[in-house]
């Protein structure tokens, strides 16, 4: 075990903020790309950090690169110097009265399908916000949030093992849905014993809407008849309506699919489960003028603009 003193080195932020970069993303050409460089002046940048450090970084197994002991030192020291120079301009901008700015938002895959619509309702009245909008499944958002690397995140279900401030802005429905001549389709009041004979279409591991799933089953002690795994709300859909199985999804995600007569929700015994979605970020994270304002936006009119009550 070892530590490196940065300030006895003679580094840059310029090579701190490449560094640090490429050490996320284990990538030279995809930090070149984040960062608007050439591939070439990435890698210079690196090689000059390597012979400040006098140790190797980076190491190259295969096709992929590793960090190094020595690199994961040095990337605890550029993610604490990264926070800090945003803190400080932040800081700054409050102090302008800076109204426009950088909005950061990872959102959960299935939030994609109304997230957009309350981003431009919001974007209208900010005109030259900057915004970056990211979607993935919930250990994806919650790693994220851990990182620091978003704003504000908006989920389904908070996480319990970091710190941070959860509030809710709209009703989350969740339902069994089938196609529409599934032998279910039509009835009423079916017992969920019953659906626990189909097969359903799962959510892949991580996602939030299949760990609500296997919470319904395993709350009435039933088994859960998994049939394929697919990381997309989109491609379950046209696998429901291929009467490959049924499956559980949010209502956000199929409004069109319902309104066209190509889904149908089954009518079953507590169901449909009703959430609620969530605006999160770090407690000892400091929100710039824009993140608040658009956590105000959502807490005050995301439920209304959405239809939910």
């Amino acid at each position: 075990m070892f530590w490196i003193n940065v300030t006895m080195l003679h580094l840059t932020f310029r090579q701190l903020r490449i560094f640090e970069s490429v050490a996320r993303l284990l990538s030279y050409s995809r930090a070149a790309e984040e960062l608007h460089l050439s591939q070439p002046a990435v890698s210079m940048q690196i090689k000059q950090l390597e012979e400040n450090v006098g140790m190797a970084l980076f190491e190259q197994i295969g096709k992929k690169i590793h960090l190094t002991e020595a690199g994961h030192q040095v990337y605890r020291y550029s993610n604490n110097i990264a926070r800090q120079m945003k803190l400080a301009e932040e800081a700054l901008e409050d102090l302008k009265g800076l109204r426009r700015g950088r909005l950061n938002i990872a959102m959960v895959s299935t939030a994609k399908f109304f997230t957009p619509r309350l981003l431009g309702e919001f974007s209208g009245h900010h005109p030259g916000m900057e915004l970056k909008l990211t979607a993935n499944n919930r250990e994806l958002v919650i790693r994220e949030l851990a990182e620091y690397e978003t704003d504000l995140a908006i989920m389904g279900r908070p996480p319990d093992d970091i710190n941070v401030i959860a509030e809710p802005f709209a009703e989350h429905p969740l339902a069994v849905i089938a196609a529409p001549d599934h032998p279910l389709a039509g009835k009423r009041r079916i017992k969920l014993a019953r659906v626990a004979e189909e097969t359903f279409l799962m959510r892949e591991p991580g996602s939030g809407t299949r760990q609500n799933l296997e919470k319904l089953f395993a709350d009435n002690q039933l088994a859960l008849k998994a049939g394929m795994e697919m990381s997309s709300n989109e491609t379950i859909k046209q696998a429901v309506m291929a009467k490959l199985g049924v499956s559980f999804l949010s209502l956000h995600t199929i409004g069109i699919e319902l309104h066209a007569g190509r889904l149908v929700i089954l009518d079953i015994v507590g169901l449909p489960i009703v959430r609620h979605w969530y605006v999160v970020h770090r407690k000892d994270k400091r929100l710039s003028p824009l993140a608040q304002e658009f956590r105000t936006f959502l807490l005050r009119d995301a439920a209304k603009i959405l239809n939910v009550e």
